[in-house]
């Protein structure tokens, strides 16, 4: 058996990646990952199950025919929930009978087992290597290389599925590396996570918790937040006990965290099954954990994903308010990040029960997109004034395998500390990167240990510094006020806008007794000009008819009125009128009194402009459409003052220089 090269991850990958040497020309390049992905999950399996299979064989053909829990038995045989009590294994399949050995081989693993080959539709793949007679050749592939975890650790096999995977996506055309959270996010998001715990764990020797990810990939960061804790038992002479749930919309990324989790074991209950906690289907539309809570949530939902697909059900969720995930507000369809924001929420362990913490890592627009009273800002509106948002740390750039873009890790908490409550603290680790030795795809930097340590010392400090800031939670939030400016007319009884009165049907709906009364009336001003004033005070008191509709009233002043910047404002039943054209909106701080600010940012530059009270917010009455916005680059923005002239002026003849120097050359 060769072992596996003995370098990173990528290189393992690659190396069991050459399988596609001996596939190209019988099968599309498309088909390369469904091959070779269940076989290395297989060969994975083979390799922990090998030490035991002897035993499971021997004791399989003892209690073949009798009426015992032989699946029981063979597990606590195996070492693991799972085993394999067929003869075959990838190393005796046979250049013959391959086919039908092979299918016997995974026909004879247990049932968790078998599914995940179902899922990656093994059979089919089997049949189409045995017709290409590529069969053996690939067993036998796979067969030299070794993946035991005493060789491959767990965190290193989760992280050779993800490249295969993107391997696979790149081979199709599809962007495979969402699945991928780097090891160093993983790692900081589960130190963040877990800190303020450290207490109570060293407090309740033992204790059991259980941890959720709502878009658990190939299960790398359950993985990793499991091995995290377990690293505990130096610390602790019992290690908590972090028991793993998760969901996985795609089926072959799905089957390998089934893989993945069968592997795992808990000490306090090593035969556990933890596959059986991994679900497929879409969090979003088919919730597979509806109404369950959890200790801890991570997540790393796929920046930019539409959720135009789930519409219906997160709709119909959304319609049930406060009973649904999805009340505060729905984002742009083209983007479902903060849908996955509340469904962490609302999978908050209780309070009284322990509370719940979470990690989940997002791309800037969660932070500001959408304006006041927009489906964004109201779930932000919902994070804060319930005050589930604890802190948000803006990572380096570069930090993904796909995007360069900014990335953040957002804090959930329903249980702060005293001296957080209300509280919200803003890290800048942007500037903490270490640069990667080589690059691999948009990953040019990772965070290091050095910087975790840091990062999360920061944390805990909860102090102010350059890189740390910390507000009250109203301080993210502004009040969207709509600001006029009064319409200015003056009245003009001209002969046009007589006759052009005349031929309106405010006019013609009088009778004709009122018809004449009103001509006779405004005639009598034929070719005056007259205030705005003197036709409240003077024209409509005296007017010849008995009651005087708001349309009649609406048409006259729409007929003579005559716009003018210098002229009187316009009022209609002592309500002041608003020029359209001229509505502007302000954001007032949320902490600062509209009316005060009216008067110190506005009415110097627009004396007559006025707030107008009808805008008002749908939540609180208040006037102002209520908004929330964390801006990250206001926070932590330091000025760099411009370069002198002088310094310019020398650079640019220096410049020039050189230029003269090269043309001279030529």
């Amino acid at each position: 058996m060769a072992s596996a090269p003995n370098n990173t991850e990528s290189t393992l990958a690659s190396f069991i990646w050459k399988n596609a040497d001996d596939l190209r020309g019988d099968f599309a390049h498309t088909d390369f990952g469904k091959i070779i992905l269940p076989f290395t999950v297989l060969r994975r399996l083979e390799c922990v199950l090998e030490s035991t299979k002897d035993a499971v064989l021997s004791t399989y053909q003892q209690l073949e025919y009798q009426d015992m829990g032989v699946n029981d038995i063979l597990c606590d045989i195996s070492g693991y929930p799972f085993y394999n009590k067929s003869t075959y294994n990838l190393s005796n399949l046979g250049g013959t009978k391959t086919k039908a050995n092979l299918e016997d081989y995974i026909a004879n693993f247990s049932e968790n087992v078998r599914v995940i080959f179902e899922q990656f539709d093994f059979s089919n793949t089997i049949s189409k290597l045995a017709k290409a007679d590529l069969l053996y050749l690939i067993c036998n592939n796979f067969n030299a290389i070794d993946l035991h975890p005493n060789v491959v650790p767990d965190r290193t096999m989760s992280n050779v599925y993800e490249h295969l995977i993107a391997r696979f996506g790149a081979e199709v055309g599809t962007g495979s590396e969402d699945f991928m959270t780097p090891r160093d996010i993983v790692h900081l998001a589960a130190t963040l996570l877990i800190e303020p715990d450290n207490a109570l764990f060293e407090q309740t020797q033992g204790l059991v918790r259980n941890i959720y990810d709502q878009t658990c990939g190939t299960s790398g960061f359950l993985t990793d937040m499991m091995n995290y804790i377990d690293g505990l038992k130096d610390r602790y002479k019992v290690a908590p006990a972090l028991i793993p749930f998760g969901q996985e919309i795609q089926p072959e990324t799905h089957a390998v965290a089934l893989g993945s989790m069968l592997l795992k074991k808990l000490e306090s209950d090593p035969s556990r099954d933890l596959s059986q906690n991994i679900k497929l289907g879409s969090t979003l539309s088919n919730d597979q954990y509806m109404g369950k809570r959890f200790h801890y949530q991570c997540s790393n939902p796929p920046f930019g994903m539409s959720w135009a697909k789930d519409a219906k059900f997160v709709q119909k969720e959304h319609n049930e308010g406060k009973s649904g995930r999805f009340g505060a507000g729905l984002p742009k369809s083209s983007d479902g990040s903060m849908l996955f924001l509340q469904n962490l929420i609302s999978k908050l362990e209780l309070p009284e029960n322990g509370g719940g913490r979470g990690a989940i890592v997002l791309s800037g627009s969660p932070l500001f997109n959408g304006g006041a009273g927009s489906g964004e800002s109201e779930i932000r509106r919902f994070i804060l004034e319930n005050d589930y948002l604890e802190a948000i740390v803006a990572l380096p750039t570069d930090i993904f395998f796909r995007t360069g873009i900014g990335t953040y890790i957002w804090l959930i908490s329903n249980r702060k500390t005293e001296e957080r409550k209300n509280k919200v603290q803003l890290i800048d680790a942007t500037a903490m990167g270490a640069s990667m030795r080589k690059n691999e795809g948009n990953k040019r930097k990772f965070v290091d240990q050095k910087a975790i340590d840091e990062i999360t010392r920061i944390y805990a400090d909860f102090t102010e510094s350059a890189v740390s800031k910390i507000f009250d939670y109203t301080d993210f939030g502004y009040r969207r006020v709509r600001v006029l400016r009064p319409l200015r007319m003056y009245i003009d009884f001209n002969e046009f806008n007589i006759n052009k009165f005349q031929s309106l049907k405010e006019y013609w709906k009088l009778p004709t007794e009122g018809q004449e009364e009103l001509l006779a009336y405004v005639e009598a001003f034929a070719g005056q000009e007259k205030s705005f004033t003197w036709f409240n005070e003077e024209f409509l008191p005296n007017f010849p008819l008995k009651k005087m509709s708001k349309s009649l009233l609406l048409t006259l002043v729409d007929i003579f009125g005559v716009e003018k910047e210098d002229a009187d404002i316009v009022y209609i039943n002592d309500e002041i009128q608003a020029k359209k054209e001229l509505t502007d909106y302000e954001n007032i701080p949320l902490n600062q009194d509209i009316y005060e600010y009216m008067e110190k940012e506005v009415l110097p530059h627009a004396h007559d402009a006025f707030i107008d009270e009808k805008y008002t917010d749908a939540q609180d009455g208040d006037i102002g459409v209520v908004g929330y916005e964390i801006n990250f680059n206001r926070y932590f923005y330091v000025f760099e003052p411009p370069r002198h002239p002088n310094e310019i002026m020398a650079e640019i003849k220096l410049l020039s220089a050189e230029v003269a120097q090269l043309l001279g050359e030529v």
